[in-house]
């Protein structure tokens, strides 16, 4: 149960750093309160998850999941660059995420 939190509390990490962008330096009402939610519900949630995981992969799981997720969402929808470097590096750190995971011993 707790990897399933964590990886929701991942998907709450990126979700917080896509709305923060939109918030526009906290001048936008409604990006910054979806932002506040977010915020909170991964931080609780990863705390949650911290119950019973080990804080080192349990850290490097969740960021590493807002980090590509956040990384794939902007070259996906926001239109940013996807050179041979950038889909090589994320495909790497997916590969760490997984590795983490599975080296956990659960």
């Amino acid at each position: 149960m707790a990897w399933i939190v964590l990886i929701i509390a991942g998907l709450m990490e990126m979700a917080w750093a896509l709305l923060l962008k939109q918030t526009q330096g906290f001048t936008q009402m409604v990006p910054t309160i979806g932002f506040i939610i977010t915020l909170s519900l991964s931080m609780g949630l990863l705390g949650y998850a911290l119950r019973t995981l080990p804080v080192g992969t349990a850290y490097a799981v969740w960021t590493g999941i807002g980090a590509a997720g956040t990384a794939i969402v902007g070259m996906i929808w926001l239109g940013e660059p996807r050179d041979a470097l950038k889909l090589i590096s994320l495909a790497m750190l997916i590969g760490g995420i997984i590795g983490l995971r599975l080296s956990a011993g659960e």
